[in-house]
């Protein structure tokens, strides 16, 4: 579907809400620059605008097939942007796309499976109208800036998620359902590790020695989205090694508390090891058992089995088995 065609000359909105059939007039005056949106597009409008904008055939079908791995790549005087748009739904990542085409008066952004869209990105370029002269080199930037800064919250609430998984872990939650939300994070971290880390390569190829023309007078606001990618890609290796370690620490927790168990065990055995073994010494079918027909056998008998176990328990208890 067509979100929107807005055209703009000398960064000003000069028409918006045009159909596929009226980009053609826009198109052909090099003073103006089209910012067209499209969320899960047709088959069919996708291939009206690749004739309408002239997009490069491996771009386009990259784009169609989706599902591809973050990416800058340059075709001509146009670079063709892959990001992946991640969200949050029911504590569950939601991974989706954004391809964005970006010519010499043209930016082209299509989303797949993603429902936040770009409105505010827009607001905000048409604030600045001196930067949105700059054409669609600063758009690209505005666009990927957009995408990279979600990722941010991301971070944090992933961060919130180990915070509440230690406190759980040390208050003596269980043990299995630790391990295995622990190990979930680890997988939502690598999702975003897959978004942010291949994003440096393609960033680092539109600011410094050799960049695409259409990005020569932005280089230094994409400098800016490299230095986030920076930060994003050191904090998710930094809980990558925490959860890693956090999963350490929990089965060195699980194998302590089997521990105290086994000793718990072991000094009660003890405890009944021993009046068992003077009761079964003289429960013994012998005739001639000294002391057996003594009248205080019985009570003797009782009394030194309690005073055994008494003493055991008081040196387990001192030793902390019990």
């Amino acid at each position: 579907m067509l979100v929107n065609c807005i055209a703009y000359q000398d960064g000003k909105r000069l028409a918006d809400h045009l159909t596929p059939a009226a980009i053609s007039a826009y198109r052909s005056r090099p003073e103006c620059f089209l910012w067209v949106a499209l969320k899960d597009p047709e088959p069919g409008e996708f291939a009206d605008l690749q004739e309408q904008f002239n997009l490069h055939e491996l771009a386009v079908e990259d784009a169609s097939h989706g599902h591809q791995r973050p990416k800058v790549e340059e075709y001509g005087d146009s670079v063709f942007a892959v990001l992946h748009m991640i969200e949050i739904v029911n504590d569950e990542l939601v991974v989706g796309e954004v391809d964005i085409f970006a010519g010499p008066n043209y930016v082209l952004s299509v989303r797949n499976h993603a429902e936040k869209g770009f409105t505010e990105v827009r607001a905000r370029c048409e604030l600045e109208p001196e930067l949105l002269k700059l054409g669609a080199g600063f758009v690209l930037y505005a666009l990927m800036d957009a995408v990279v800064d979600r990722y941010f919250p991301l971070v944090d609430a992933l961060e919130t998620e180990l915070e509440r998984l230690e406190e759980r872990m040390f208050s003596g939650g269980a043990a299995r359902a630790n391990i295995e939300d622990m190990y979930a994070l680890k997988q939502k971290l690598m999702v975003l590790k897959h978004a942010v880390g291949p994003l440096l390569e393609g960033v680092g190829k539109l600011h410094g020695g050799r960049v695409p023309q259409l990005c020569a007078s932005t280089q230094e606001y994409y400098r800016d989205i490299y230095d986030h990618l920076m930060r994003l890609n050191q904090s998710i290796d930094s809980l990558r090694e925490m959860v890693t370690t956090a999963l350490s620490v929990n089965l060195s927790l699980i194998t302590v508390a089997e521990s105290e168990t086994t000793k718990r065990l072991a000094a009660c055995a003890a405890l009944v090891a021993v009046p068992t073994l003077i009761a079964g010494i003289y429960g013994m079918n012998f005739e001639h058992i000294p002391e057996l027909k003594w009248a205080y056998g019985y009570p003797l008998a009782l009394a030194i089995m309690g005073a055994i176990d008494v003493y055991l328990f008081f040196r387990f208890r001192k030793s902390g088995w019990l």
